[in-house]
């Protein structure tokens, strides 16, 4: 089974902006598991409760070892203004796993290993 890293933007101005982050995130993890991957969704990982216990350079160099061992990643919409999202691209685009923009295109890639 294929796992696919969800990326996208986090954190915001307020809680419930970020709420609606990790909400987008999920949703877009529901489609990659709808196709038959595993979605790893690192927003579900550190959710607000855990914020505060340890700096946020903990939070990122964790996620981004979730990343190292990722099949692919698929950057969901907002990444472009993530400074977590943007480094996770240039880190698969420097391990050589592959970079989606849409679920169809996740899909297709699949279908190529069936």
């Amino acid at each position: 089974m294929k796992v696919i890293y969800i990326a996208g933007p986090y954190t915001a101005n307020t809680n419930w902006q970020t709420q609606e982050n990790i909400n987008l995130a999920m949703k877009y993890g529901r489609f990659i598991a709808e196709i038959g991957a595993m979605p790893l969704i690192s927003h579900s990982n550190t959710p607000l409760v855990f914020a505060d216990l340890k700096c946020p350079q903990f939070w990122y160099d964790g996620t981004m070892e979730l990343l190292r061992r990722c099949d692919a990643i698929l950057l969901i919409p907002g990444w472009e203004s993530s400074k977590g999202a943007l480094a996770e691209r240039e880190e698969a685009i420097k391990l050589s796993i592959p970079v989606f923009y849409r679920v169809p295109d996740v899909d297709s890639w699949m279908r190529g290993f069936a």
